[in-house]
């Protein structure tokens, strides 16, 4: 590894950091990545610059948050994910579990029904069950299309918890321009802006309030100020002083719905995080940090109320006493020490999604005809790897297949095969670079979509007069990326019989929404696996697999694929990475300045990615920023949904809005949502890059990113570049101690064990 020619490398050593990366979240898994939302006014919410959390931050969420004085910590505190409640709670927790049974009825009779088939569709819930219904309807004539048109959108339940979730996203089409989200009316946000004034928050949150409270907002706000925590940014000191004006004395850190709100706000937290349930013990830590004076108090009344579901992990019951005696004479598990119990609290949404999801699975796994005979087509494949993954698909309904960026070609391989057999198959890709790439390697544009525009009916085949996707074989490359949510309403979507291969690199960066399904699936074995031996070509396929097993290696790199660009401080790396882009890369492998990604590990600092994508703008594209800060040529990258970064080009601007080209696909962004959905794109966090690849790539390591490392976060940054990877190095040994010592954390989900506790008819491999 080397420095390009005509490169003055620096002289080693790291940087004085400017603006120092905030500590681990205690705890927590790799947060939720990059989903950018509004950012709120500095007079109510938070937004701190800094680097990106340890495994990659959201931005969703800003930076690591510092807490405010006298606030104690904000997320929740550590667990270790082997400990129990403390025994004398342990009747209480039982007690609050059957209290809530009646509320987890519907889930309750799933579980008892797993054993019978399960119609497709049948795991849905909510929005996603209502269009469903509404699309079965239409196909079935029983409804006119027009009737659904013209209905209004569902007004928000007055009675919803301050912060309950959303219900579940449908994805925005990639394949066609996006479309205008529903406004708020002039006269909510008048309301709602005289309630923010009256309480002493900003106007400027009236929108983003309106957005997550609904029309009411105004009155929910009135009589519920702590509803304000729904608001992404909003952190609960901020919506305590704006309760104390509009409450007087009439609140206290112990008010219920304050403690409900907290509550919500925590489990929300933890959600960006990635996880879809939390410790009991962690949220009534997080609570008493938050001058809750009785913490159990607080969580059993949010039980009750249903701001949270409340699960027990570990024995599922208690044993049954009917004075039966084992071998030794003892009364059963007497002295045998009993699996730990852990209480485990979640919001509503991501239970009914995992559920779903596990059931889903059981479905296709049970449903699927396995007595195909694809031998032929197996013997024809282009590698062993690719043969064995097309016979594993013959004989099963659910298969994870995992490998590097080299072992892509065997999905495609795999849909080629089922195609020639005569079966509908597709591949589904987290990314347009990735559905163009996979495109490629079938050598058919028909086989290859977007995840979200297959869930969206922008792309893809279409329905079936069931309402399922008209597939026999999908293929879901880039699985590591696919949240929960997303997971169960496309496995719903999948009618029975049909097969799913889920495939991806697991040593990446996980998905941007909560949960780890990919990681799940693989570790609860209840599916063939099928392990890529393709090895990833060349110097750089050669460091990223030493990373995958931790190990940073010096490699052979005699074409300069991999090259080290020593700094000093953040100042000198942003110098270094402008030239990179705009002079050496270019020079020395004819790659042009638009085909080489810049990654670094936060949003903000002196070498995050506003300061180094005003720098490359300044030399690549300078302009005054005639729209929102955009210019006709600048590199963007559009964010249409939590989790989603589409990568694009500034073409135009009007009074529609601002004019995009994102791969191809023409896409107008509303003046209104410009700010919180577009940042400039020359420069992205790993999580934003995550499922792409470009010709180049310059990964930038200042000094103050040390402790946002880990071996995912590297392990994903260093193998976005195909021909050529620079390294702006500034962190000293933090690098090859991130590599060896740093793996990713676990996250809190509740999938891994339903899908070990479903009966199937398969074993895994």
């Amino acid at each position: 590894m080397t420095a390009l020619p005509g490169e003055t490398p620096g002289t080693g050593g790291t940087d004085t950091p400017q603006d120092t990366v905030s500590p681990p979240d205690t705890g927590a898994q790799e947060p939720a990545a990059d989903a950018e939302t509004p950012e709120t006014p500095a007079a109510v919410a938070e937004t701190p610059e800094g680097a990106e959390a340890p495994t990659g931050a959201a931005d969703k969420a800003g930076t690591a948050d510092s807490p405010s004085a006298g606030a104690g910590a904000v997320d929740p505190p550590s667990t270790d994910a082997d400990s129990a409640s403390p025994a004398p709670e342990l009747s209480e927790a039982q007690a609050e579990l059957a209290a809530q049974r009646e509320l987890r009825e519907r889930i309750e009779q799933r579980k008892a029904a797993k054993d019978a088939p399960i119609a497709a569709g049948a795991g849905l819930s909510g929005t996603a069950a209502d269009l469903l219904a509404a699309v079965r309807a239409v196909e079935s004539g029983e409804k006119a299309g027009s009737a659904f048109f013209a209905s209004p959108a569902p007004a928000p339940r007055p009675s919803a918890p301050a912060a309950a979730a959303p219900p579940p996203r449908t994805p925005a089409p990639e394949a066609s321009p996006v479309r205008t989200p529903q406004a708020a009316s002039p006269e909510a946000l008048d309301a709602v802006r005289a309630v923010l004034v009256a309480g002493g928050a900003p106007e400027a949150l009236a929108r983003p309030a309106v957005g997550a409270l609904g029309e009411q907002a105004a009155e929910l706000l009135r009589t519920d100020p702590w509803q304000l925590l729904a608001v992404p940014g909003v952190r609960p000191e901020q919506a305590d002083g704006f309760a104390r004006a509009l409450l007087g004395a009439d609140c206290g850190p112990d008010d219920s719905r304050r403690t409900a709100a907290l509550v919500g706000w925590v489990l929300e937290r933890a959600a960006l995080q990635g996880h879809t349930a939390l410790a009991a013990d962690a949220v009534r830590a997080a609570l008493a940090e938050r001058a809750v004076s009785d913490p159990d108090a607080a969580v059993r009344e949010a039980v009750e109320e249903g701001v949270a579901l409340l699960f027990q992990e570990g024995q599922d019951d208690e044993p049954e006493q009917d004075g039966t005696a084992d071998e030794d004479g003892l009364a059963p598990d007497a002295d045998t020490p009993r699996e730990p119990v852990r209480m485990l609290l979640g919001l509503d949404r991501y239970a009914l999604a995992e559920e779903s999801l596990a059931d889903g699975l059981a479905r296709l796994v049970n449903a699927c005809e396995k007595a195909a005979d694809w031998a032929e087509a197996a013997a024809a494949a282009p590698s062993p790897s690719a043969a064995e993954l097309i016979r594993t698909t013959a004989a099963a309904g659910l298969v994870a297949h995992s490998g590097g960026e080299a072992a892509r070609a065997e999905p495609a391989a795999l849909i080629a095969a089922a195609r020639g057999l005569g079966l509908r198959a597709i591949g589904a890709t987290h990314s347009e670079d990735g559905r163009r790439r996979l495109a490629a390697a079938t050598g058919d544009p028909d086989t290859a979509v977007t995840l979200a525009g297959l869930l969206s009916g922008a792309q893809g085949p279409g329905r079936d007069e069931e309402g399922a996707l008209a597939l026999d074989l999908l293929v879901v490359l880039d699985a590591p990326q696919l949240d929960v949510e997303s997971a169960a309403v496309l496995v719903e979507a999948l009618a029975d019989g049909a097969r799913l291969v889920l495939s991806g690199d697991p040593g990446v960066l996980g998905s941007a929404g909560a949960g780890r399904v990919f990681a799940d699936v693989l570790a609860a074995r209840t599916c063939p696996q099928v392990v890529s031996r393709t090895p990833d070509p060349g110097p750089i396929g050669e460091l990223v697999s030493g990373i995958g097993i931790g190990e940073l290696n010096q490699v052979a790199a005699s074409g300069k694929e991999v090259v080290i660009v020593p700094v000093r401080d953040a100042g000198e790396a942003v110098h270094r990475t402008v030239q990179l882009v705009a002079d050496s890369v270019p020079r020395a492998f004819s790659i042009p300045a638009d085909e080489t990604q810049v990654i670094t590990v936060g949003h903000g600092g002196a070498a995050g990615t506003r300061a180094l994508n005003e720098a490359l703008k300044q030399r690549l594209n300078p302009g005054p920023g005639r729209f929102g800060g955009f210019d006709p040529g600048d590199r963007v990258v559009h964010v249409p949904a939590p989790g989603r970064a589409v990568p694009g080009v500034v073409r135009s601007a009007d009074a529609e809005g601002l004019h995009l080209d994102c791969g191809g696909v023409p896409v107008v962004v509303p003046q209104e949502r410009v700010e919180s959905s577009v940042r400039h794109g020359w420069a992205l966090s790993a999580h934003q890059a995550a499922g792409m690849r470009w010709p180049a790539a310059v990964v930038v390591l200042p000094g103050d990113a040390a402790q946002g490392l880990s071996r995912p976060w590297v392990y994903t940054a260093f193998g976005r570049g195909e021909r050529h990877l620079s390294v702006v190095h500034g962190v000293d040994q933090a690098l090859p101690r991130a590599v060896a010592e740093v793996p990713a954390q676990e996250r809190t989900t509740r999938l891994r064990p339903l899908l070990e506790a479903l009966p199937t008819s398969d074993a895994a491999s």
